[in-house]
């Protein structure tokens, strides 16, 4: 009989490499860097008029690919300003790696950097305590909304932390990707519902719109290629084959005919599309720009 499933997340080790082959294979980062090139100068346009320091929180920033991209384009659109980023991750491992690409970057005099190893979550709750509320003047936070309990909650805290010309910048992955199809039939038979909550892009307008927020939507395409999951005992396959159920060993734990049956979804037109005899999976992002 298979051993029983357990969450890809409580072995962070593995998490980490299933997570960098997924960033291999997959165009999410060039799908990001498209829209931080093309959209975000008209989404920072107005953040820092008049200001001569300008304040960025980015929350979950792992190791600082992204920030880096968002700063520089903050950084053009301000030239004269101070920036000040703070950083919150909970990862010990991608703050070493954000701070080792800092040092290693050039252009980065006005830009000052603090770090703090703590969850979204722990933030509020140390602000809180210390009776804090700092006011930002841009918020981003980049894939990391599965990871908290009380997303309408944590939304709520962070909105109310904008400076009045500010915005608050989400980005997960998207209502329209094979995510949405896979963890809509088959993540009640994933177990890392303890650690992670399956969110979109399509769940968010039902929770801002309750809060009476003001919101801009964005869809980026993006694909994986996962062709070689359905490669019997290929390494590489089965590592992201985690990363899809957020399962540790899903192909050697997974009761057969959920196996089965997630391996047939996965080539279905509502997951990913055969080209050239490969699949690529649709892992589409949302970006949701949210007002103060």
């Amino acid at each position: 009989m298979a051993s029983p499933m357990r969450s890809l997340p409580g072995d962070p080790d593995r998490y980490l490499q299933s997570f960098r082959l997924f960033l291999e294979r997959s165009t999410e980062h060039q799908s990001m860097q498209e829209f931080v090139e093309r959209h975000l100068p008209d989404v920072i346009a107005s953040i820092g008029n008049g200001k001569s320091t300008i304040n960025v929180l980015s929350v979950g920033g792992g190791a600082g690919e992204m920030d880096l991209q968002i700063l520089s384009k903050v950084r053009a659109r301000y030239p004269g300003a101070t920036i000040n980023n703070d950083v919150v991750e909970p990862s010990a491992d991608q703050i070493s790696k954000y701070k080792e690409r800092v040092a290693q970057a050039s252009n980065l005099e006005n830009i000052k950097f603090t770090w703090h190893k703590e969850t979204a979550n722990e933030y509020e709750t140390r602000m809180n305590a210390e009776k804090k509320t700092k006011k930002w003047d841009f918020i981003h936070m980049i894939q990391m909304l599965y990871y908290v309990k009380d997303i309408p909650a944590t939304l709520r805290y962070f909105h109310s932390l904008l400076e009045s010309q500010a915005k608050l910048l989400i980005m997960l992955v998207s209502g329209k990707s094979g995510w949405e199809t896979l963890w809509k039939k088959y993540g009640s038979s994933f177990p890392s519902q303890d650690l992670c909550t399956y969110v979109s892009s399509a769940d968010l307008p039902r929770m801002l719109d309750a809060a009476g927020l003001k919101y801009q939507l964005y869809e980026l395409p993006s694909h994986l290629d996962i062709t070689s999951c359905f490669i019997e005992g290929d390494k590489d396959g089965e590592l992201l084959l985690d990363f899809l159920t957020e399962t540790l060993d899903f192909a050697k734990t997974a009761p057969p005919e959920l196996k089965r049956q997630v391996m047939e979804e996965l080539r279905k037109p509502g997951c990913s599309e055969i080209r050239d005899g490969k699949v690529f999976f649709n892992s589409n992002l949302g970006v949701i720009v949210i007002e103060p």
